[in-house]
């Protein structure tokens, strides 16, 4: 019987999920919540259409590198996906769907203190260009409002939230403070996309076990630019 390599080596990114000799990205959709309160999950595979090109996607853990493109894609769009992409996103896109007929941000961005005019800025405004609506504390937050009410309010009112990984987010995580208090808010939903950027999977499992379970997005893997363009395509409704 093929043996998990989670423990050993993680499941890392979506493409690293897939490689698992166990696993095999069968269970790349679903949370680590979800695991305890079921261990033998369900999940329909998501359906996507391959553009015929066997290039073009890239995967650092060894998973396959095809690039196709998800259900929910538009017929104008552009953006590939690997499989393994397709099988993590999927949960996230259905929450999309289901919120459609809500007045509601497209996303929340959830970012260390240090990375608001580094990379979350840049993050911010390549999805904003896109059309994305995006929840940023530095935009969002006037003069005089208490920050964590109005943090408060922009989870409500967002369909999916963003965690931008970094460096500076596993330093702030274990201080509790305002990042860790947004990352308990969005654990708690099928709802939270991590985009680790210049950092591990690895590293952040040593902070924070139940956000390294989620599948999501690296810029070891897609460029910031590709990693907000599968984002918009993700929320497109």
């Amino acid at each position: 019987m093929a043996r998990c390599t989670a423990p050993s080596q993680g499941h890392r990114t979506a493409s690293g999920r897939a490689a698992c000799p166990a696993c095999g990205g069968r269970y790349g959709g679903y949370s680590y919540s979800s695991y305890r309160s079921n261990p033998y999950p369900t999940y329909s595979s998501p359906s996507y259409s391959s553009p015929g090109s066997s290039g073009g996607g890239r995967s650092s853990s060894g998973g396959s590198s095809r690039s196709v493109k998800p259900r929910w894609s538009r017929a104008s769009s552009s953006v590939l996906y690997t499989p393994a992409e397709v099988l993590a996103l999927t949960p996230i896109r259905e929450s999309v769907e289901k919120q459609a007929s809500l007045d509601l941000r497209d996303a929340f961005l959830c970012h260390a203190w240090d990375d608001r005019l580094g990379p979350a800025k840049e993050l911010h405004d390549l999805l904003e260009a896109s059309g994305v609506k995006v929840w940023f504390s530095e935009k969002d937050v006037g003069l005089g409002v208490p920050l964590m009410r109005a943090i408060d309010k922009g989870l409500a009112k967002s369909r999916i939230g963003i965690v931008l990984v970094t460096p500076a987010l596993l330093r702030r995580l274990p201080t509790e403070s305002i990042a860790d208090k947004e990352l308990s808010a969005l654990l708690a939903g099928e709802r939270i996309v991590p985009i680790v950027h210049n950092t591990t999977y690895e590293a952040l499992r040593e902070v924070s076990p139940l956000l390294a379970s989620r599948s999501g997005l690296s810029t070891a893997e897609n460029s910031m630019a590709e990693v907000a363009a599968k984002l918009a395509d993700l929320v497109a409704i």
